[in-house]
């Protein structure tokens, strides 16, 4: 692993350089994967995309975290299960005053999950569903004793609000993997403070969707702080600015 931005460095220490010196509020950082022409998805998953120093940086973005947010889509078809940190990641948790492992909170207006499913059961850490006050009654009372449940809008998950809420429970460090659908929403509602793509040496075409989905987005600005290579991939880091 090599550093081209900011400046040119032979080897690199990529906790050190990814860690997030306390920020003073919510931080939300979000990281996904893209081929050179667009596609955030092979096979129909990201995680045919990577290599393995995207899977590296990928726990490494997770032992950053209190909160890993995710959509229920992107849990669905990645069969996500609780974090369970490696020995590594939890000394890396341990040095940087986190919980021995992250809250996985699955974001899904319909709460239609599965409550047998291993989000629930596979996990060393009560899970949060976030939904709205639509979601059905009787989805919400099957999830109610494997999940905590935070509602967070009316028809449709607002997710500002729900960001609010995992902030009044001291969860400063909020970490996304999607899917592109939740990143749309996120830059849109003006609260992501970071993103981290892998950028992978392939060409898909295809119908592949990009790492954001939805309507069109108000413009922002993407400041590139941080610029490694690794194998051919490309890893940026951006800092957003409105």
């Amino acid at each position: 692993m090599r550093q081209l931005l900011p400046t040119a460095l032979a080897d690199v220490d990529v906790e050190a350089a990814f860690w997030v010196t306390d920020p003073g509020r919510q931080h939300v950082s979000a990281m996904m994967i893209s081929s050179v022409d667009g596609a955030a998805q092979a096979d129909g998953r990201s995680g045919g995309l990577g290599n393995a120093m995207d899977s590296q940086l990928f726990a490494l973005h997770r032992a950053h975290a209190d909160v890993i947010l995710v959509g229920a889509g992107t849990a669905r078809i990645e069969g996500y299960g609780g974090d369970h940190p490696a020995a590594e990641m939890r000394a890396v948790r341990e040095r940087r005053g986190l919980a021995p492992a992250p809250v996985m909170a699955v974001v899904s207006g319909s709460a239609n999950l599965d409550p047998d499913g291993p989000l629930f059961t596979d996990t060393e850490v009560r899970p949060i569903v976030i939904t709205c006050a639509a979601a059905p009654a009787d989805k919400l009372a099957a999830l109610a004793g494997r999940a905590d449940i935070i509602v967070a809008g009316t028809s449709r998950v607002d997710i500002a609000a729900a960001l609010d809420a995992l902030a009044e429970r001291n969860w400063s460090r909020v970490s996304c993997e999607g899917g592109p659908q939740l990143l749309g929403q996120l830059v849109a509602a003006g609260r992501l403070d970071r993103l981290m793509l892998t950028l992978s040496p392939t060409l898909l075409a295809g119908d592949a969707r990009r790492i954001t989905d939805g309507p069109s987005l108000p413009s922002s600005t993407l400041l590139l702080e941080r610029l490694l290579e690794d194998e051919g991939f490309l890893y940026l880091t951006y800092r957003v600015s409105s």
